[in-house]
């Protein structure tokens, strides 16, 4: 009896795996890689190990996100060697570290819109877990893992150089991205702008405040950002508004 419970709950929670899966229209990711992944190893690629535990223990994607790690860190590694001859070791070792730590993966994950395409457990999703910097790196792993294992290591490394090119060009011993915060004055004295200015606000009770910070260069507003902490919410805000004046000079007003 118990195996013919065991067995139907598999079945239920590969349905459900496949339905959840099925919601979500998957052609802009596929755009954005650049590369198409057959479907059962794209879906385990996005399969979380939460949603995996609520539905009967399905195989998750903590094994193509061990296999993805490698082959991100010898493709940036490669490159940054090739492309920075005259940087010694410990310059080229802390820009490698910087790119592929999880805040540089999330940055990469956000840039191809993976959120959304996640599968998670309840809890995870009610923790806005699709927008968590650690699921979004390793999920982000687990993709060049299973592209890799679809296409070989010189599609992977293409995939990964072509996602990482700007972080790789503008890479520096410090990090671009390790703080955000710094990326943004930096980008904004590059283009004579006026220095960014947080607005930050809290809401909830005193053991569980949510703060949301606004980034303003001038009289514009070019991002928005929450998190647990006033630091963490200036820190996305930072971020929003980093990428918005990057791709976006348009909008931004003359100095």
């Amino acid at each position: 009896m118990s195996r013919s419970k065991g067995s139907k709950r598999r079945v239920d929670g590969q349905q459900v795996l496949r339905e959840a899966f099925e919601s979500v229209d998957h052609e802009p990711l596929f755009e954005r890689l650049g590369v198409r992944i057959r479907e059962d190893l794209f879906m385990l690629s996005l399969t979380h190990r939460s949603f995996a535990y609520e539905n009967g223990m399905l195989p998750h994607n903590e094994r193509l996100e061990f296999l993805g790690d490698s082959i991100l860190g010898l493709s940036v590694a490669d490159q940054l060697y090739r492309q920075y001859p005259d940087r010694p070791e410990s310059d080229i070792s802390k820009m490698r570290a910087s790119m592929v730590s999880r805040y540089g993966l999330a940055d990469i994950a956000r840039e191809i819109g993976l959120g959304q395409h996640i599968l998670l457990g309840k809890g995870e999703r009610a923790t806005n877990g699709q927008d968590k910097d650690s699921i979004l790196a390793d999920t982000t792993e687990a993709i060049f893992g299973a592209v890799y294992l679809e296409h070989g290591f010189d599609t992977a490394r293409e995939v990964i150089l072509r996602l990482f090119k700007y972080k790789i060009d503008h890479a520096s011993a410090q990090g671009l991205h390790a703080d955000w915060k710094t990326a943004l004055q930096n980008l904004v004295s590059e283009r004579r702008l006026p220095q960014p200015e947080y607005e930050t606000s809290s809401v909830g009770p005193d053991h569980d405040l949510v703060f949301t910070a606004i980034a303003r260069v001038g009289e514009a507003e070019l991002g928005t950002g929450k998190g647990p902490s006033k630091k963490q919410a200036e820190q996305q805000a930072a971020r929003v508004a980093f990428h918005a004046l990057r791709d976006n000079v348009t909008t931004m007003p003359d100095a």
